[in-house]
């Protein structure tokens, strides 16, 4: 079992990461004096699935707690579903003192956050994420957010948890795809600061796909270590360098949102991006053909799409123009210098942006 800890003064907390661990949870729950009422939030199939051990262990432990299921689907990620959970959740919180579990991937994880970020001002919550994609990146760091047709996580709030719990174990049931997914920000870690990773990667591969425990645990340790030293220097992207985690996310996002949240679920969308940010990192001399090909390489030995299908550039530049990471008129973007060699680019212009996306469509 490995712990990590994301230093923020008295927001600190601990992620906590390893296999058949999921018992431990009660006893680093009552340390965290929360209180004894946990609001569940969840998918179906994992309640289903895991819901009945869940309870087992926080009613061991002398918790009481209630399940709210959302679809599992990026459509949960709407002000629309945190008014129905927030609704939900008001009506168990009586006479109580309730804290939130996200017990899911990165929708149930973001939708969880903002929906503990805004209710009463603020209770407090714990990431339980069942998703390569969560435990290495989304659960961690405290971003949560809603979606708007326009863009990708427009309405949010930078709300930490309590806790983030990592159980491998619940890896073992998640399909090809969703581990490619996940493998996406893997990639991006590997790509933005770790070149000894990027090595293990490329030479693990067989392994990752047999959910081999050992290797996993490597891999979520290392990208969790990351990102907890950056998000404790840079919570809020005030000095930019958490900004660096954003490689493959500008264009990533806008293909999410041309997309309508269907065609291409958020691993995917990001190892587009980074295909289009090598893209731009070739045409403006930072990197050479042969680095952006290895990467690419990579990219496609974990399943990832390298190639758009059925999306218009124009749709994808619309989009693009609703990201956060603008300011006014200035857009900003992560580009690479060579591996574990990130730079932030500002004001690359727009004929250079839509040639790189037209590269991958």
């Amino acid at each position: 079992m490995h712990k990590v800890k994301v230093n923020l003064a008295k927001r600190s907390y601990d992620i906590i990461i390893g296999s058949s661990i999921l018992k431990k949870l009660g006893p680093y729950l009552i340390k965290l004096n929360m209180g004894p009422d946990a609001y569940i939030i969840t998918n179906a199939l994992l309640k289903d699935k895991y819901g009945a051990i869940l309870s087992s262990v926080l009613l061991r432990s002398g918790f009481k707690c209630r399940f709210k299921i959302v679809l599992d689907s990026e459509k949960s990620k709407s002000l629309e579903s945190a008014g129905y959970v927030i609704k939900d959740l008001a009506k168990f919180d009586q006479k109580r003192k309730v804290f939130i579990i996200a017990f899911g991937g990165g929708v149930v994880g973001d939708l969880s956050g903002f929906v503990a970020s805004v209710y009463k001002r603020g209770i407090a919550y714990v990431q339980v994420p069942t998703t390569l994609l969560a435990q290495v990146d989304s659960a961690i760091g405290g971003k949560t957010a809603v979606d708007l047709d326009l863009g990708k996580n427009l309405v949010g709030a930078f709300y930490q948890p309590s806790l983030v719990f990592s159980e491998i174990n619940f890896l073992k049931t998640l399909d090809k795809r969703q581990v490619s997914s996940g493998m996406a920000e893997i990639i991006k870690y590997a790509v933005i600061k770790d070149s000894n990773l990027f090595c293990y990667l490329e030479n693990k591969y067989k392994n990752v796909f047999k959910a081999d425990q050992a290797v996993l645990e490597k891999i979520i340790s290392s990208c969790s270590n990351i990102k907890a030293a950056i998000v404790s220097r840079d919570e809020k992207e005030v000095l930019g360098l958490r900004t660096i985690l954003n490689f493959g996310h500008t264009i990533g996002h806008a293909i999410e949102s041309a997309c309508g949240y269907k065609k291409y679920n958020h691993g995917e969308a990001v190892s587009l991006g980074m295909v289009a940010a090598l893209d731009l990192s070739c045409r403006l001399g930072l990197i050479e053909n042969r680095l952006s090909l290895r990467i690419v390489n990579l990219i496609k030995l974990y399943g990832l799409p390298v190639k758009l299908k059925g999306v218009a550039v124009n749709k994808i530049i619309n989009a693009y123009y609703h990201d956060k990471k603008f300011s006014g008129k200035q857009n900003k973007l992560v580009l690479i210098c060579g591996i574990a060699k990130p730079v932030i680019v500002k004001n690359v212009g727009l004929n250079l942006i839509k040639e790189a996306v037209g590269k991958i469509v």
